[in-house]
């Protein structure tokens, strides 16, 4: 543990602070916006720091940092733990945080309390709810009770088993009317923007054209009027085989491996901690080891 506090770093001035109509302004003037996950608070600050526009809590968290098999088990404790660590290091992002599954389908009031919960506990600017015109009219309860709603469509990770797996969504005629339908439906009931995940770039590109809130593409194309990914993905933190749509940016699975080993040898050896790692009393010369005042161990 270091003895250092959790606030010992060198000052920054913080961004302004992104809000839903600071997306708006993005799409309206073709600036495009940059968005990624995040689960913790080092993690959320490193991401802030760096000027990205939108950090979401994603349940994504379900796999890259509790080992669930996918999203589904993830609850609403859970992702306020997680959005409170989040909330408590970004000082510039739009906060997004996911809806677990189970926390908005059984009624209108019961989806309400949840949702207040990450405005009020956690800190975050809006949360993010799947489905398409299904959800519209809960969307309208949430944006008029003050909560920004992100909506969410195409391949929906919490319909998993309805879907029959992680496919591509909107590949048909009818499925891409279906989702232009949604899309429409989601922004009338007062959504902020848009994820369009899984769906072939073409319609992805439509219904950035159509609709006059943003998009966010994860895996829909270069078209969207901004992308999102998973930081563990980024950085090949996830011990799985990457999705088509992921571009990896650095093996943060090697350098650590490669650290973890280091320290394991060098603590193994006696070469870690060194001498000037170490703290030593008063008047003592470091680098001298004066056994001769050791107390002596009783051998009976």
């Amino acid at each position: 543990m270091s003895l250092t506090g959790p606030h010992d770093v060198s000052p920054s001035v913080p961004a302004p602070k992104t809000t839903a109509n600071t997306l708006l302004l993005k799409k309206r003037s073709g600036h495009l916006i940059a968005a990624l996950t995040a689960y913790d608070f080092s993690t959320a600050r490193l991401i802030d720091e760096a000027g990205i526009d939108v950090i979401l809590v994603g349940d994504s968290l379900g796999m890259a940092v509790l080992g669930y098999e996918n999203t589904l088990p993830v609850t609403m404790e859970e992702m306020l733990h997680h959005a409170r660590a989040v909330g408590r290091a970004a000082r510039s992002a739009f906060l997004i945080a996911d809806m677990p599954y189970g926390s908005y389908h059984s009624s209108l009031n019961e989806a309400t309390s949840n949702a207040i919960r990450f405005i009020k506990e956690a800190g975050m600017a809006a949360v993010k709810i799947e489905g398409g015109s299904n959800r519209a009219a809960l969307v309208e309860h949430l944006t008029l009770a003050e909560v920004p709603v992100v909506g969410h469509i195409g391949l929906t990770p919490q319909s998993l088993h309805r879907m029959g797996g992680y496919k591509v969504q909107g590949k048909s005629a009818p499925s891409m009317e279906a989702l232009t339908s949604d899309a429409i439906a989601l922004q009338a009931a007062g959504a902020v923007a848009l994820v369009l995940e899984g769906i072939p770039r073409e319609l992805a590109a439509r219904i950035t054209a159509e609709l006059s809130i943003p998009t966010i593409g994860i895996g829909a194309g270069p078209d969207c009027d901004g992308q999102i990914l998973v930081f563990h993905d980024l950085f090949n933190l996830t011990f799985s085989t990457a999705a088509k749509f992921v571009r990896r940016y650095a093996d943060a699975a090697r350098m650590f491996h490669d650290g973890i080993s280091r320290y394991r040898e060098d603590v193994l050896t006696r070469s870690f901690p060194s001498d000037a790692e170490s703290y030593h009393l008063p008047g003592k010369t470091p680098g001298v080891v004066d056994n001769s005042e050791s107390p002596v161990l009783s051998k009976a």
